[in-house]
């Protein structure tokens, strides 16, 4: 393949696993494939787009909705002419363009699908209070019907589909798409740890104390809130906890109120973005870190707790049952279970003993998730 135009909607330094993925793919076919991506982003340009090897494009997101998509659709159109094959990192944000692109120029459109795009537009517009399995069983109307259309659309347009885990090609197999054009490819992670000590690297984030690390996007099926809410239990059993959580989303401004109103500002810190190489530190930092998902696909956080040789608890939400066996590398709990939660904290944070297990363990497991695997496949993948 000589030129292939990667479609997301976020790319680097944004948070989140079509960002990671799409920056190291990208970085994997530049030798010898001219790459262009075409992105959404909150700044014109990011001083870390200069040393790249490939050439992004970004779609101001402060631009009017209409104005923006459409502005993305023209770029589409205008970049699929020359290329050999679209890859797009998304269903609805970049698939639908990338899709009326590549049936126009009859291009070859491939596509990752890392979760369920209308069910996270329907849980952030306040129309359901359903988790994702419960909303794949239910009847769509109005808008959450549109959007699900278009989905299903782009995904029966693509030639072939990857996704991170065997539970989301379940869940896409669920929206009529043949199974054997879905193919599972586990994420891969290439995350370099921080040769800083616990001591260290504490006085470097400026935050003392046992700190409880929990990493994504601030969205509500994040489980963020439970995670401030059984703080003051979890400092009754130790005044020197702090909880740290990294990202940023539309959930902020409620998670601030509500650290706020349990006077927790010296214990719970909302620190924002970091890059890879702050989030090494932030890891090197921790005593475990915690992700209280309602949904993962294949999370790219536990890999790299797991590469940074710090302990995991997880929900068994979505791929995390395909990273994590219970009691060998890392605990799991059901989503928002405030009690298991706080006792899977609790025993991880009293056992000495079983953190080091699992440090040991998961380091093993991470090894297993390579980023050699994952472009290998991915090659594949578009190859053919």
């Amino acid at each position: 393949m000589k030129k292939l135009l990667i479609t997301s909607g976020i790319w680097s330094p944004d948070i989140g696993g079509p960002a990671s993925y799409g920056r190291v793919i990208a970085q994997a076919f530049a030798p010898g494939t001219a790459v262009t991506v075409l992105t959404y982003s909150n700044h014109r340009s990011e001083q870390s787009d200069r040393p790249s090897r490939y050439r992004i494009l970004r779609v101001w997101r402060k631009v009017p909705k209409p104005l923006r998509q459409l502005s993305y659709l023209l770029h589409v159109l205008w970049l699929a002419r020359k290329v050999d094959a679209i890859y797009s990192l998304g269903t609805i944000a970049s698939g639908v363009p990338s899709a009326i692109a590549a049936r126009l120029w009859r291009k070859p459109l491939y596509l990752r699908v890392s979760g369920d795009r209308v069910w996270e537009s329907s849980v952030q517009a306040g129309r359901t209070p359903l988790m994702i399995n419960d909303f794949q069983k239910t009847v769509r109307h109005g808008t959450d019907r549109r959007l699900q259309r278009l989905q299903a659309w782009v995904c029966r347009s693509a030639a072939r589909i990857n996704v991170q885990s065997d539970y989301l090609a379940g869940i896409v197999a669920g929206w009529d798409v043949p199974r054997d054009k879905i193919i599972v490819i586990n994420n891969g992670s290439d995350f370099v740890p921080s040769m800083l000590s616990h001591e260290e690297a504490r006085k470097k984030i400026g935050i003392s104390g046992s700190v409880i690390l929990s990493i994504g996007r601030l969205v509500p099926w994040k489980g963020f809130r439970m995670l401030v809410k059984i703080m003051p239990r979890l400092l009754e059993l130790n005044p020197f906890s702090r909880l740290v959580i990294v990202g940023d989303g539309p959930d902020y401004p409620q998670l601030a109120s509500m650290i706020k109103n349990l006077n927790l500002q010296s214990k719970v810190y909302l620190v924002g973005k970091k890059t890879s190489e702050e989030l090494a530190v932030y890891f090197a930092a921790s005593e475990m870190f915690v992700l209280n998902t309602g949904y993962e696909g294949l999370s790219h956080q536990i890999l790299e707790a797991m590469t940074a040789g710090v302990p995991v608890i997880a929900t068994t939400a979505g791929g995390n049952r395909e990273i994590i066996k219970q009691g060998e590398n890392g605990f799991m709990v059901k989503y928002n279970d405030e009690f298991n939660l706080f006792e899977a904290i609790k025993t991880l944070s009293k056992d000495t003993e079983l953190r080091e297990h699992f440090i040991e363990e998961g380091k093993k497991t991470a090894a297993r998730f390579s980023v050699k695997r994952m472009i290998d496949e991915t090659k594949a993948f578009l190859d053919k």
